[in-house]
């Protein structure tokens, strides 16, 4: 089953209140998104940490539910 990218905005949105986040389905088949997910909470951190952020936020749902996320992480300007 699809996961729609409200879904994938909500729960990010829970595990990051700040963040500014864009999704786009790549594929119109609702496994394959790209996401730019912006927070503070990524400050400080590799971009290997703030990946990891956000799969954790997404509760296990990558490589089941969700098939691909191309991510992209940043912190915003100061």
């Amino acid at each position: 089953m699809p996961m729609d990218p409200t879904e994938i905005e909500r729960l990010i949105k829970a595990q990051f209140p700040d963040a500014k986040i864009q999704i786009q389905d790549l594929a119109g088949d609702g496994d394959h998104y790209a996401a730019r997910v912006e927070s503070r909470a990524f400050k400080g951190k590799t971009r290997v940490q703030q990946h990891q952020m956000v799969y954790e936020a997404l509760g296990g749902r990558m490589g089941g539910v969700l098939h691909a996320l191309a991510l992209t992480t940043a912190t915003p300007p100061d």
